[in-house]
């Protein structure tokens, strides 16, 4: 690859970066990071490691970034800083490759990119998750890996294909699952320009294990695991990308674009087929279990391309070699895209720059819990603390590095994907122990204490009178237990 290529996308990652922002302690960090800080301090985390342990054991993840602190003699927040540039960095490489084949002009390619770059942070409909996060995970490893995958697949590179595919089943095997799904549909189409709509859908087997009422009720408080508990906007959100995909294929068709056709193809049965098993996982009761396996995930591949294509054709028809008209584009979607994590993260710098000092008074008092508590200490904080404002949905563990009863929200959700364990029943109980919180006393303290063995309490400002407190600021107390 030249050199100026290379040093646009770079110019493209540090863009992205200023527009989308980074947490690196945010949503679902609180799982995948106290695994990479285990493997770091294997003392660390005494009480409640299942929490976290569950998923970290379904990915070389948390492996691959302490092996990465061990070799670079880094800290883990400039590892996890440095690897969440290069993932958007391999991200728009990987889109770049894919453009190149789907457009032949400078302004298709790179109008695919700018697009990708402006919406990392897209909400995919009804799914939880962004294009890429404002924060390091499997997802960010997935993302670029999945893209090389159909790349090397368009160049009938199956060997590489097949490399591609099996690192992102090791980092994140749900997305391997769809990405292998896709490849499959592709090359399907490279060999019969019009295949039959009844391929086999790629599940993981169909199991049917037993589960408790409170695995239920995990996998119920997740509207995001079923279409049936979507709202309207975000049927649009299932609905638009595969109407506007179909009219990208007649553009495709139109221009004498086989490549461009072929993928706009390809992706339109990718979303039919699996629109139809969730719709099969969601209205029958007795098929209400696969829900846990994410079908409806399967929209991140759509949201990503979709935005991938747009932008080419966008380049192509629209903005050609015309900066201003890059500009008009560009100028507003970047800035609301920006406000909108502004508006998500009001509490936090927008770029929380390994090192620096916390805004949020919440991650203060979880970073001085770091510094300043015994590292088998066990925490307990309220069950909705993500929630609360000003908290802006920071994790305790991942920032604190210690242990803490289990939330009503994270791992309630994190607890779904394993009805075998009795992960959920200990979500569950954990969780109706801290019940009415704000009203707690030091006897509900010490109730915790004897029974999960809790040392350290974080509370609302003002605090419960009887408690030590060694540290406070405007939002809360770190209160030790006597």
């Amino acid at each position: 690859m030249k050199r100026k290529p290379c040093a646009i996308l770079l110019l493209f990652t540090f863009g992205a970066l200023l527009v989308h922002g980074y947490h690196p302690y945010a949503e679902d960090a609180e799982i995948y990071v106290p695994g990479i800080v285990k493997i770091l301090h294997p003392t660390y985390y005494p009480f409640g490691q299942e929490f976290f342990e569950t998923h970290a054991h379904l990915t070389l993840f948390p492996n691959l970034v302490a092996w990465s602190v061990r070799l670079t003699h880094l800290s883990l927040q400039w590892t996890l800083f440095l690897w969440h540039l290069a993932s958007i960095y391999l991200l728009l490489l990987a889109c770049w490759k894919l453009a190149a084949k789907c457009f032949p002009t400078p302004a298709g390619r790179w109008g695919a990119v700018a697009l990708v770059a402006a919406l990392l942070t897209l909400p995919v409909a009804g799914t939880a998750l962004y294009i890429l996060d404002q924060y390091f995970n499997p997802r960010s490893i997935s993302a670029f890996a999945v893209m090389f995958a159909i790349d090397a697949a368009l160049e009938t590179k199956y060997a590489r294909t097949a490399l591609w595919l099996v690192f992102t089943a090791v980092i994140h095997p749900l997305m391997a699952v769809f990405g292998l799904a896709f490849v499959i549909l592709l090359l399907m189409m490279q060999s019969h320009p019009a295949p039959a709509t009844s391929a086999a859908l790629p599940f993981p087997g169909l199991f049917f294990p037993s589960a408790s009422p409170a695995y239920w009720q995990a996998l119920r408080s997740g509207n995001f695991y079923s279409l049936l508990r979507w709202q309207w906007y975000e049927w649009l959100g299932l609905l638009g990308p595969l109407a506007i995909l179909w009219w990208f294929c007649g553009i495709a068709l139109r221009r004498g674009r086989p490549v461009l056709e072929r993928t706009c193809r390809a992706l339109l049965l990718f979303g039919v087929i699996f629109s139809l098993a969730s719709i099969v996982v969601t209205i029958p009761a007795r098929f209400e279990i696969l829900e846990r396996y994410q079908p409806l995930r399967f929209l991140y591949l759509i949201y990503l391309l979709l935005a991938l294509l747009a932008g080419g054709l966008l380049g192509e028809t629209l903005l050609k070699n015309r900066p201003a008209r890059w500009l008009l584009l560009f100028a507003p979607l970047c800035a609301g895209m920006c406000y909108a994590q502004f508006q998500l993260f009001p509490a936090d710098r927008h770029i929380e720059w390994p090192g620096a000092a916390p805004t949020n008074p919440w991650v203060q008092a979880f970073l001085w819990v770091r510094a300043n508590t015994p590292v088998d200490a066990v925490f307990a904080l309220d069950p909705k603390f993500t929630s609360l404002p000003g908290e802006g949905n920071q994790g305790f563990r991942d920032s604190a590095e210690r242990s803490r009863l289990a939330d009503g929200e994270k791992d309630r959700s994190a607890s779904s994907m394993f009805p075998n364990l009795p992960f959920a029943d200990d979500v569950q109980a954990q969780v109706r122990a801290a019940q009415g919180w704000k009203d707690f006393n030091p006897e509900d303290f010490e109730r915790l204490k004897q029974t999960y063995g809790v040392t350290w309490v974080v509370v609302e400002q003002p605090g419960v009178s009887g408690l030590e407190c060694p540290y406070s600021n405007s939002a809360v107390r770190v209160c030790r237990l006597k």
